[in-house]
C-alpha cells in the first residue's frame, strides 16, 4: 500500500497574511507556536477541527490548506 501524507501550505499563506507570525496564527486558532512549528514542518497532521480552525483563520476552503499525497520516495 502506498504511503500518503498530509501536507500544507501553512508557511506560504502565513506570509500571504501580512506575514502572520506563527505566534498570531497559534493564538488564532488555540494552539501553541511549538505545534505550528510541527505542522509546517510536515512532523504533525492536525486533527479534523484544528484543519478546520486553521482554514478558517486563512479563510479558505480547507483543500486550499491541506492536501493528502502520496509521499515521495527518496532515490
Amino acid at each position: 500500500m502506498e504511503k500518503r501524507q498530509v501536507r500544507n501550505n501553512i508557511r506560504k499563506l502565513r506570509f500571504q497574511n501580512n506575514e502572520m507570525t506563527q505566534e498570531q496564527l497559534a493564538e488564532k486558532v488555540g494552539v501553541t507556536r511549538q505545534t505550528i512549528i510541527a505542522l509546517e514542518g510536515g512532523k504533525y497532521a492536525p486533527s479534523l477541527e484544528l484543519a478546520f480552525r486553521i482554514s478558517l483563520a486563512f479563510g479558505l476552503p480547507l483543500t486550499e490548506v491541506f492536501s493528502y499525497e502520496a509521499e515521495e520516495k527518496s532515490t
